[in-house]
């Protein structure tokens, strides 16, 4: 062999040699935190043997003799499948995220900390009830032992970022509760847009904008007592939070949950539905778990990742699932600020202290950046870190999450609650977290609670910035619980919600709201009343269901002015006629579905751009439930004045002329992304979801580790009981839907059935990342069995915790 053909070959083995190190190397860091959930571990401070059967998901059933194993065990289990996600949220509740991500997450901190979510929690704590103290440091100690248990063989994230995380705290649990809070207020930047609106277009403009909740005749509750009103609210609009998207962290959309009575139930007993609708992303925000203490405490359903309790779900005597009341419980006040002291504001004619707080946020380098939060007595200054925000206008920010409450409280009761007086007790502590929570038992009860923080205002309705000068604006106090709307076994047989108006207008209780449409209500409502019973099939295809009453009412409007349109290419015939022929069913192969989908949000701007203009536009596009009321109110008068385009001289536009002008333009920008035959379009193929783990957008990383999911093509729309929902600057990219979807049966709970987007596991490597996400997208469920017999039966995994 010539000594070239040597050199060559040495060459190429020291080459094979580094590509299989790096392979080996890579593989071993992204199989780095996979758990195992078989054999036996010896831990420190159990009293019994504690056992964890998983199923073929993984999903843990955790039997024990006590509260203080279950909670140490609970805490193992989920460290074991999701600690980097864990870790994330603490930090996000705490303003710590800059430390692991560097420097962009520094104006995130910054505004975090501004919400004092610890300062509540330690409060909380301070006047919690021993035995929910105890679990929740009995889990804090399990996590902590699993933490020691992995050494440096940690999941994968934490290999990446280069850190480890620290012990877990009780505080750290309860901080989750606040992060939730505030995950469920409604978006605030559009306060601040809304005020801008209204200087740029003018009163009477402004005022078309905002929902005339009058039309909204689909309510929560239709038996609660029409009396009258005691608090009196005109215009009510809930607009007020600020996007997470960007942290990689859940934002919250909508919910819908029902229930049905024994009369109404194929089987004689309730059946209860809920699905909880938040950001789509993996790991997912819920972590499935079945907690049991022999002769204690049986129970099932969905946990936050980081907190031991479950908060949706059912015991062995009830059922209990949770919508979002879309309660306006955030207010923004115009501050006059001492021109001699910034630290200093002006209320009821003198000058008060703020309460200032230096941030020291450390970076990921170890360097360190000052910033300062001020707070008046309402709660933070947002203007400097709130880019929406005018910086001429000092605005202050009052937020039910600062309100004290008890949702800890509340979730460890539900979890033992036996009939409706206990279910009453437990959620009258839950006041940050505005929910109507659904309840069913096995005795044959139905109900649903509105349990809310619902600010009581004096003359005012809660919509507009206002002067912060005097007490005139604020808050008098908080709506009695036993005050707040309820149904329990009404006459209809059964009990709904769907994130809609909760009551009438002369309900003896007003609920300040801006409520979604009444889209998914009235379909809902629709198919729970077109059988004399209903069966867990029936309930699964309904929640599956992707008809839309949007497209029912917004088509005849839309149809009757596109047929007087002259001059049609055949691109235009093709779709006119996909358009008439179409239902308002969003099959992934529709080409009508995308058609007027394309048609809705041409529409959005031809109407609405001219007078906003590019930038403020945008802003109030981003919030799309609000573009969505503007429209369905503004379509249904042909009127209005925003359908005449301002940048047109000597012509007014006409409804017709827009409707017809979105049509042509909506045909064309389809065209050009996908051929000039309409009937070859099809709405799945453009409308998918891709599960984005936090670190997955950095390109390198998802090759080498495979950590987002998809793109998978979806049906249905965010109008639809089966949601799948996109933001309008990235059409048709789905980004919120279902978190989980649950079908419960009081007559024999073993027959209920479960399922999540993602997987129980928040490892990329582990077979439980992504294992659920097949059956979801197919609208198919797993068992969810609680009987020791078929538990034992169907478990894949078995792992025995005891005592060292």
């Amino acid at each position: 062999m010539s000594l070239r053909r040597k050199i060559f070959l040495g060459v190429v083995i020291v080459f094979v040699v580094i590509a299989c190190g790096a392979g080996l190397f890579l593989r071993s860091l992204a199989r780095r935190g996979i758990p195992d959930y078989n054999g036996t571990v010896a831990l420190n401070s159990f009293t019994a043997e504690v056992k964890i059967y998983r199923d073929d998901y993984g999903v843990p059933h955790i039997y024990a003799a006590n509260e203080d194993d279950l909670y140490r065990a609970t805490g193992w289990c989920m460290a074991q499948d999701r600690l980097w996600q864990m870790d994330l949220i603490r930090r996000a509740t705490s303003g710590r995220l800059s430390e692991i991500f560097g420097g962009d997450m520094i104006d995130a901190d910054q505004m975090l900390r501004s919400l004092r979510i610890p300062d509540k929690s330690q409060a909380v704590l301070a006047g919690m009830d021993p035995k929910i103290l105890t679990a929740a440091e009995a889990f804090a100690d399990g996590i902590n032992q699993y933490i020691a248990s992995r050494g440096d063989n940690l999941p994968l994230e934490f290999a990446i970022l280069g850190y480890e995380p620290e012990p877990w705290e009780p505080v750290h649990s309860l901080n989750l509760i606040g992060y939730m809070a505030w995950d469920l207020t409604m978006p605030w930047s559009i306060e601040v847009v809304l005020h801008q609106i209204k200087k740029r277009v003018g009163a009477a403009r402004y005022k078309q904008l905002l929902p005339n909740l009058q039309s909204q005749t689909s309510v929560a509750y239709p038996e609660f007592t029409a009396v009258p009103a005691e608090l009196d609210f005109d215009e009510l609009l809930v607009s007020k939070t600020q996007s997470l998207e960007e942290l990689g962290l859940t934002v919250f959309r909508g919910s819908n949950n029902w229930v049905v009575s024994g009369e109404k139930s194929a089987t004689g007993r309730p059946l209860f539905a809920n699905d909880m609708h938040l950001g789509l992303s993996s790991p997912g925000i819920w972590y499935q778990m079945h907690q049991v203490i022999d002769g204690q405490l049986n129970v099932t359903g969905v946990a936050l990742p980081g907190a031991p309790f479950v908060v949706a779900g059912h015991n062995d005597s009830i059922a209990w699932g949770m919508t979002n009341v879309m309660v306006d419980d955030m207010d923004f006040y115009l501050e006059k600020i001492n021109p001699a002291n910034p630290n200093q504001y002006e209320f009821n004619g003198e000058w008060r202290d703020m309460e200032v707080r230096n941030e020291v946020i450390r970076l990921k380098d170890g360097a360190t950046v000052s910033r300062t939060n001020r707070f008046t007595h309402r709660g933070p200054l947002v203007t400097g870190f709130k880019s929406e925000a005018d910086k001429s206008e000092p605005i202050s920010m009052r937020w039910i999450g600062n309100e004290m409450s008890n949702e800890v409280r509340t979730i460890y009761l539900l979890n033992r609650a036996a009939n409706w007086n206990e279910f009453k007790d437990a959620v009258s502590t839950f006041v940050s977290v505005s929910q109507n929570i659904a309840y069913a038992d096995v005795a044959g009860n139905i109900g649903l609670y509105c349990c809310a923080g619902v600010p009581v205002r004096d003359g005012w309705n809660g919509v507009e910035l206002v002067p912060g000068e005097t007490d005139q604006y604020d808050w008098k106090g908080l709506v009695p619980f036993d005050d707040l709307p309820n149904e329990y076994n009404p006459v209809s047989g059964f009990v709904s919600s769907a994130n809609n108006k909760s009551v009438s207008d002369d309900a003896r209780t007003r609920i300040p709201q801006w409520p979604s449409l009444h889209y998914r209500i009235e379909r809902i409502r629709e198919l729970l009343t077109e059988k004399e019973q209903l069966s867990q099939a029936d309930f699964a295809r309904m929640q599956a269901d992707d008809n839309s009453i949007m497209v029912r009412e917004l088509k005849p409007i839309f149809m009757e002015n596109l047929a007087l349109m002259n001059d049609l290419t055949e691109a235009e015939k093709t779709a006119m006629d996909l358009l008439i022929d179409w239902d308002g069913t969003y099959h992934r192969h529709s080409a009508a579905a995308l058609i007027f989908e394309e048609l809705y949000n041409v529409l959005l701007e031809v109407v609405l751009k001219d007078e906003l203009q590019e930038e403020l536009f945008k802003k109030y596009i981003g919030t799309s439930y609000l573009s969505r009321f503007a429209l369905n109110d503004i379509s249904h008068d042909p009127g209005s004045r925003w359908w005449d385009d301002i940048n047109t001289e000597g012509k007014v536009e006409t409804y017709t002329d827009c409707i017809q002008a979105s049509f042509r333009r909506a045909v064309e920008q389809l065209s050009g992304r996908y051929g000039s035959r309409p009937q070859n379009w099809r709405w799945g193929a453009s409308h998918t979801l891709t599960l984005e783990h936090p670190m997955g957008g950095v390109k390198i990383l998802d090759r080498l580790f495979t950590l987002n999911r998809g793109p998978f093509e979806t049906k249905g729309a965010s109008h639809t009981v089966g949601p799948y929902a996109y933001s309008y600057k990235n059409p048709y990219q789905v980004n919120h839907g279902a978190s989980h979807r649950h079908i419960y049966d009081t007559s024999d709970w073993d027959k209920s059935v479960s399922v999540i987007p993602t997987g129980v596991c928040g490892v990329p490597a582990s077979p439980h990342y992504c294992d659920q996400t097949k059956i979801y997208l197919a609208n198919e469920y797993h068992s969810d069995f609680v009987s020791r017999e078929l538990v034992e039966r169907n478990a894949r995994y078995t792992q025995t915790l005891t005592s060292k």
